[in-house]
């Protein structure tokens, strides 16, 4: 409840004919301050004007007045500076430390307000404003999906500039790390960095003329040789090999890596998606260069254009008999690889060395690349918010995740003009 009158204060939804402290001074507010979520008052420099006379300092927000005195503010010197006391429920009198009393101010909203905010947050339509969304502007939509898309961007761009500094300004390892987290396609993405992170691609690359050795260190440190199921000349060849590269390079295997097979498609298995990063580490990791150099779809398409030869080619993992496609990835996953691997390389390469050409290849890349196909696209689509490019696809994942899943509809543009409506049509207080 406080949360939700922190952002009717916060961005000034209050009805303004009803602004008058519980003593009957009117009250104007010029500047609502600054939202402290430290400690101290919720909010610093307000400017108001009461009964006449400008005021200048913090604003303390409570559910009940009375809070005032059970967090114990009246003792702490922080909350001092207050100059208005913003209630649901005027239930007593607040003063701060010397005894003095403190103008209070019960917040002045639509009677079903908060009512209306808990029946959206709370219901079980998916999105929770779908019943809302009809009645947005287009333009409005866009504007906000356009926001999400480079939101959902620099997140990535923060977590690959991480990486860039952990690995000592190694853009080949940087890559390296950031492909094969990509290759967990979502439900093993943190293994598959974990795995890579203790297996530097400066290892793989001295040995890169030897699939045994590379391939042995992969699987090796990824604990798949340990009960392989398979006892073969081949996985033989890769146990001795990791056997002695793991001594050589002092390899230390990540604990608990926590594969995830279950229910999941062959071509999906780790093991067909490690066999797809060695054969890259073979034919000499050319990709840390060429993807730098990527300006449209189909340059980005010829990077993961990849065969799997000798053992892999016919097998998804080391006790399948099955004899699949020599295609290491499919067009849509390729597509997911451009997303998620080119797309934020190339921006935060251009961020590094300011260069725009390449912050725009990678925003290009993103509009001309097909929207993904998944239950959170189709959810919208059923909403009503179609998606026509995977710079789209990209905003409504960004929008599913970071604001329907938790339900932060305060801080979603589109939550916060459906709640802006609804805090303006009515009168009396918050707490009604």
């Amino acid at each position: 409840m406080e949360k939700l009158m922190h952002y009717v204060w916060q961005h000034k939804l209050w009805l303004q004919s009803e602004m008058t402290t519980v003593d009957g001074r009117r009250v104007q507010v010029i500047d609502p301050g600054l939202h402290n979520n430290d400690a101290g008052p919720d909010f610093f420099n307000a400017k108001l004007q009461i009964g006449g006379e400008m005021w200048c300092g913090n604003v303390e927000i409570h559910v009940r007045a009375s809070d005032w005195f059970r967090h114990g503010h009246q003792r702490n010197m922080a909350y001092d500076s207050v100059v208005l006391h913003v209630v649901g429920s005027d239930d007593m009198r607040v003063t701060r430390a010397d005894g003095r009393e403190i103008p209070q101010l019960v917040m002045a909203c639509a009677p079903d307000f908060s009512v209306s905010y808990d029946r959206m947050v709370n219901n079980a339509d998916e999105p929770s404003c779908r019943r809302h969304l009809a009645d947005m502007s287009p333009l409005y939509v866009t504007d906000w999906l356009s926001s999400l898309a480079y939101e959902r961007l620099y997140q990535k761009v923060d977590h690959l500039r991480w990486l860039y500094e952990k690995l000592d300004g190694n853009w080949a390892e940087v890559l390296y790390v950031t492909l094969a987290r990509a290759l967990g396609f979502g439900i093993n993405s943190e293994p598959f960095e974990r795995l890579a992170l203790a297996t530097p691609l400066h290892c793989l690359m001295k040995h890169r003329d030897s699939y045994e050795a590379v391939e042995g260190m992969l699987f090796g440190q990824a604990g798949f040789l340990d009960n392989p199921g398979d006892n073969s000349h081949y996985v033989t060849r890769m146990r001795q090999e990791y056997d002695f590269m793991r001594v050589k390079f002092s390899l230390q295997r990540p604990q608990s890596l926590g594969w995830r097979m279950a229910r999941m498609r062959p071509q999906n298995f780790p093991h067909r998606r490690l066999a797809t990063l060695a054969a890259l580490v073979c034919r000499g990791f050319s990709v840390a260069s060429d993807i730098f150099n990527v300006t449209t779809e189909a340059d980005a398409r010829k990077l993961f254009d990849i065969e799997l030869t000798g053992y892999w080619s016919r097998r998804y993992n080391f006790t399948s008999d099955a004899a699949p496609s020599v295609r290491a990835l499919s067009q849509d996953s390729i597509t997911v690889l451009i997303i998620n691997v080119v797309v934020p390389m190339l921006y935060a390469y251009g961020m590094t060395y300011d260069d725009g050409r390449r912050m725009d290849s990678a925003v290009g890349l993103l509009h001309s690349l097909k929207a993904e196909s998944n239950s959170i696209v189709r959810m919208f689509g059923e909403a009503g918010i179609k998606c026509c490019d995977a710079f789209t696809s990209q905003a409504l994942i960004q929008l599913r995740r970071n604001y329907c899943e938790p339900r932060k509809c305060l801080y979603c543009r589109l939550g916060h003009r459906i709640l802006s409506g609804l805090a303006h049509s009515g009168s009396p207080s918050i707490s009604s």
